[in-house]
């Protein structure tokens, strides 16, 4: 086999000499021509992107249809004739490739030089017309036999088709995505085998080997690898290192091509209803990515449905995204919203399709308690933002239903931040962001701070006193079990229609579930307050007993004058009885 030159043939006149092909001279080394045709002196020079190659016109007629036209329509006249060839693909080093075929030297046909060989080859017009066996031919083979039967190979024959524009209309490119996307589909299978029937590959490497494509190839790919039936999980796998590689470094907003290459990636994301498939880890950096590359809308919506899917699982730095352009505010709040609003819409739409037997509620009713401890500390740490205006703080409070907690202690703690941030707010607008908080699912402890914060408008302090003394006797009657739930408001109405009646089913029944958790509370509360109680007698029965048991006997007192009022109650209800029955007896 003949070595190939990676020098042009770009022939002076002394190269055209009959010198000896092993000549010891100072003279430059002759060409292949002449090596070939020592006797005959090159007849046509033929011109390639400026560089200026003599030859001889018989295995070039022989072979290349383009230029036996082109040197049929020169003049007779013309002794030394010249051609060019403008734009040829693969330039002055494919152009000598094809030469040397002509010329019967063998070459070597690879993958890195097949497209060129190819398209220089239909440049030329070396068809089976004009000889056997061509260059169209041997290339085709290489392609058919060799590069598409082979992933790793298919994959680089595409990847120098970005180069060379007229690949495309030879069709290279969508017989390459082919080759890969069946490729993968036998790889897929062979990773199902056990280890010793498996190849030397495996499932992992041709998904690296994808990330050395362009966007528009690799987009391509993947969508067909999708519909010949490559598993969702291995092209979840392949979008995930395809954006590591290509996305790595600083994120150039005015960038287009990383633009693209995000947008390209969100529309090759297969379907993931269960949430189980794609990581959120990754649809979250995807998105942070896509709003500083200001995306399109549609886009980032997706990203953000995809998201609210897993809401349930997401942390509080996960929903800390930074606000982008000249909102004024440290975080994009907008955004968040969409995506809690995205997870509501979910849970009802489950909700309304499962119907209330099942027991799907239940398990919604445990994300919403997670969502709404995260949204709540979601705007805890978003509150000491100055610049947070208002309305968009109120709205994703008015968004969490109110059966998404179990205590308001969350949203307590919030609106003191954002009251102590804003201390120039007006007493309106203290009092439309408190109405957020039902002082009768404050703890203990909070109802005590609330009773002492002066940032809180007047009316609520009292509210939460009247909330705490109303608490207070309920407890000390041992009647707090008659307003856990009316449950003669469930009786279904025959005028209301199914709709609404298992709409109202639905309410009551989160009621339940919530005033049942908020007992348990209550109940840990108590024990903690048994606790300390009984330490404190344990501590002081030694040193300070008469205070104890002083103290101790006030505590009694208080108890026994709601105990005596009940005792007299009791006796005057006894006393009116027996005197009925001596009135009847008379």
């Amino acid at each position: 086999m003949a070595g190939i030159s990676n020098r042009p043939l770009s022939l002076s006149s002394s190269s055209a000499s009959s010198t000896p092909c092993n000549s010891h001279s100072s003279v430059p080394p002759p060409t292949f021509s002449t090596c070939i045709f020592s006797d005959v002196a090159g007849d046509v020079t033929v011109v390639v992107d400026g560089e200026s190659f003599l030859l001889h016109k018989f295995p070039l007629v022989a072979r290349c249809g383009k230029i036996r036209k082109m040197l049929r329509d020169l003049k007779e006249s013309s002794s030394s004739p010249s051609i060019e060839l403008r734009d040829f693909p693969g330039g002055p080093l494919t152009f000598e490739l094809a030469m040397k075929f002509c010329y019967g030297i063998n070459l070597e046909i690879t993958t890195s030089n097949v497209v060129d060989l190819r398209c220089a080859a239909g440049y030329l017009e070396m068809t089976e017309d004009y000889k056997e066996d061509n260059l169209i031919v041997r290339t085709e083979n290489y392609l058919e036999k060799t590069a598409f039967r082979n992933l790793k190979k298919s994959v680089q024959v595409l990847s120098s088709c970005e180069r060379q524009e007229l690949a495309e209309t030879f069709k290279i490119p969508d017989r390459c995505v082919e080759a890969i996307a069946m490729n993968a589909c036998r790889e897929q299978l062979v990773s199902g085998l056990p280890e010793e029937l498996k190849g030397r590959d495996c499932l992992e490497w041709w998904i690296e080997q994808l990330s050395a494509l362009g966007i528009d190839y690799y987009t391509r790919v993947v969508s067909v690898m999708a519909t010949k039936g490559v598993r969702s999980e291995s092209i979840v796998a392949s979008l995930m290192h395809y954006s590591q590689e290509t996305l790595k470094g600083i994120i150039d907003r005015n960038c287009q091509e990383q633009r693209e290459i995000v947008e390209a990636i969100v529309t090759l994301l297969p379907s993931d209803e269960r949430g189980s498939i794609i990581p959120l880890s990754f649809l979250l950096g995807m998105l942070k990515i896509g709003i500083t590359l200001d995306i399109e809308i549609s886009y980032r919506l997706e990203l953000e449905g995809r998201i609210g899917q897993q809401l349930e699982t997401v942390s509080l730095d996960d929903l800390l995204i930074p606000s982008v352009g000249n909102e004024g505010s440290m975080y994009d709040v907008d955004t968040v919203y969409r995506i809690l609003t995205c997870f509501l819409e979910r849970v009802d739409e489950e909700d309304e399709d499962s119907g209330y037997d099942s027991d799907s509620t239940g398990h919604h009713h445990g994300e919403l308690l997670k969502v709404g401890r995260i949204m709540d500390a979601y705007l805890a740490e978003i509150a000491p933002d100055p610049y947070l205006r208002l309305d968009k703080f109120t709205a994703i409070i008015e968004r969490i239903p109110d059966y998404a907690r179990i205590l308001d202690d969350g949203i307590y703690r919030a609106i003191d931040v954002y009251l102590k941030a804003h201390p120039l707010m007006t007493e309106e607008e203290r009092k439309s962001l408190c109405k957020f908080i039902d002082c009768n699912k404050l703890s203990q402890d909070a109802s005590n701070h609330m009773a002492q914060n002066d940032r809180l408008p007047v009316q609520m302090v009292v509210r939460v006193l009247y909330s705490e003394q109303l608490r207070l006797k309920k407890a000390l009657s041992e009647e707090s079990e008659e307003g856990v739930l009316d449950l003669s408001s469930g009786v279904l109405n025959r005028a209301v229609s199914p709709r609404d009646n298992y709409a109202s089913l639905r309410r009551e029944n989160r009621q339940l579930k919530l005033e049942i958790a908020r007992m348990r509370v209550r109940v840990s509360e108590l024990e903690k307050e048994q606790m300390l109680m009984k330490q404190g007698m344990m501590e002081r029965s030694g040193n300070n007993g008469g205070t104890f048991l002083t103290s101790l006997s006030k505590g009694i007192g208080k108890i026994g004058l709601f105990g005596g009022e009940n005792r007299q109650k009791v006796n005057r209800k006894s006393r009116l009885v027996s005197e009925r029955k001596t009135s009847r007896k008379g």
